[in-house]
């Protein structure tokens, strides 16, 4: 337990001083979200997800853009793949001297690099502006984890789609992942072809235009197609133009009471630790609207769930307030949408301990959505299924819903089991395994068990539901 506590640490949503200050003790911050934009340089953010294939190199890719491995946990090291959703800042920097070339003139550092650095292009002597500071979230890409890939796939402005070049195109997760953010809506994507280095250069060619017929006709056709090698970080800065030029800044509310979706959560105490200088759980995660303050106190559903004699569920949301708010290694005094944090608060951390509030809201009291046991949805289905490799492509075809089967249901980074009540032409009843919280209008996606496997089959949008009652 103690490497995976070190590993909790370092992975830019748990890091904060030995030393928490005293609930009594910590000043409410005050915010004028008046004079806050979008390109403030203490607001600069925008979030990147990284999808595809198995072994395609997402987090090699990372690595090379942040210097951040987001590999860490002791199964994932011995594996050498990623099994939770990692996470990696980067602050993209761009040469103030206008003769500088491109894509050279653009660089990518760490989120503790200062913000005015020497450009390091051999003959200029200017220095480099901030202009962009980006999250990015490494999806696993092995079909047995689809299920944390959509989990995360709540949080993201842009998408990176890793395609190897070494390999035929389109691999079965790759189409798979594709599917997922198109039903996510999510229109800003590059496409990246890694490990050019292990092929010919008319090979190249030819798996850049298997690429080309393969998105055609997907939110991904008019993609840029960049040829890269994340291992030796061969046009990397191109990327990095990419990401800076492609990528418009999002819209973000920072007037809206403040609302962040929990993606991970940790216990950082060491095992034995005096009660004296325990720590409080942490939450990480993104925040979607407002602004979130130190010394705020704050509310987090659907909270604690209990069971009673009659089988009855009961939730109870809970109350702390933040203690502390780190981007990675940097301390912030306010946290704004757009960014991956790490909320310190004053909870019992074993709430926290081993990612049990994934899935919960945390805001203003008295702000959040409702919780709720059942959910009407309109539902989409895919035509055929993906991810899966067979002859007969007949059994790709992605059936009806059926009274009383079980499907695996994303609400935001919530994942809970849905047995099917009713079905009626586009329209279904849910009963959900576990209440979530969700958003009248939002949306969800729905996969099928299907070779002992969670399959993406279509997705549905939230019409009303039943809600549950908190105590």
């Amino acid at each position: 337990m103690a490497d995976e506590e070190t590993l909790h640490k370092g992975n830019g949503l748990a890091t904060w001083d030995e030393e928490e200050p005293h609930a009594n003790a910590l000043p409410n911050v005050e915010v004028d979200v008046s004079t806050i934009t979008p390109l403030s340089p203490e607001v600069i953010s925008k979030q990147v997800r990284t999808i595809g294939h198995v072994a395609h190199g997402k987090s090699s890719v990372v690595k090379a853009i942040s210097g951040v491995s987001t590999v860490r946990f002791t199964n994932e090291l011995c594996r050498n793949i990623t099994i939770k959703l990692g996470y990696a800042n980067t602050k993209i920097y761009k040469c103030e001297n206008p003769a500088c070339p491109r894509p050279g003139c653009y660089r990518s550092y760490g989120s503790d690099k200062e913000d005015s650095p020497p450009c390091e292009r051999p003959g200029c002597d200017s220095r480099m502006k901030l202009i962009r500071h980006v999250s990015f979230v490494d999806s696993p890409g092995h079909n047995m984890l689809m299920a944390t890939m959509l989990n995360g796939a709540a949080v993201m402005d842009a998408a990176l789609l890793l395609i190897a070049g070494d390999e035929s195109c389109p691999q079965p997760q790759t189409s798979e992942h594709l599917a997922a953010v198109e039903t996510m809506k999510l229109e800003h994507v590059i496409i990246l072809q890694n490990k050019v280095d292990l092929i010919k250069e008319k090979q190249a060619l030819e798996h850049q235009q298997c690429i080309a017929a393969f998105v055609k006709g997907t939110i991904a056709e008019s993609a840029p197609i960049v040829p890269i090698s994340a291992q030796l970080k061969h046009n990397i800065d191109a990327v990095i133009e990419h990401i800076v030029t492609r990528i418009p800044i999002p819209v973000r509310d920072f007037a809206a009471a403040p609302r962040l979706i929990v993606v991970r959560s940790f216990d950082v105490n060491k095992p034995g630790a005096a009660a004296a200088g325990l720590s409080g759980g942490i939450a990480g995660g993104t925040i979607l609207v407002g602004v979130l303050r130190l010394g705020q106190e704050v509310e987090i559903r659907p909270g604690v769930m209990t069971k009673d004699v009659d089988g009855r569920v009961h939730c109870t949301p809970i109350r702390s307030r933040v203690v502390s708010l780190h981007a990675e290694k940097n301390a912030l005094q306010f946290a704004v949408p757009g960014g991956l944090i790490g909320v310190g608060t004053l909870m019992d951390p074993a709430l926290c301990r081993g990612d049990r509030l994934v899935g919960q809201v945390l805001g203003d009291p008295g702000t959040l959505p409702q919780v709720y046991a059942e959910l009407e949805i309109s539902v989409f289905l895919l035509r055929r299924l993906l991810g899966v490799k067979t002859a007969d492509r007949t059994q790709t075809k992605v059936t009806k819903l059926d009274k009383h089967e079980i499907l695996l249901v994303n609400i935001g980074s919530t994942c809970t089991g849905g047995r099917v009540l009713s079905v009626r032409d586009d329209l279904a009843k849910l009963q959900l395994t576990v209440p979530a919280c969700a958003e009248i209008g939002g949306k969800v996606t729905l996969s099928r068990r299907i070779e002992k496997h969670w399959r993406l089959v279509g997705w549905g949008r939230v019409l009303r539901g039943t809600v549950l009652d908190v105590d």
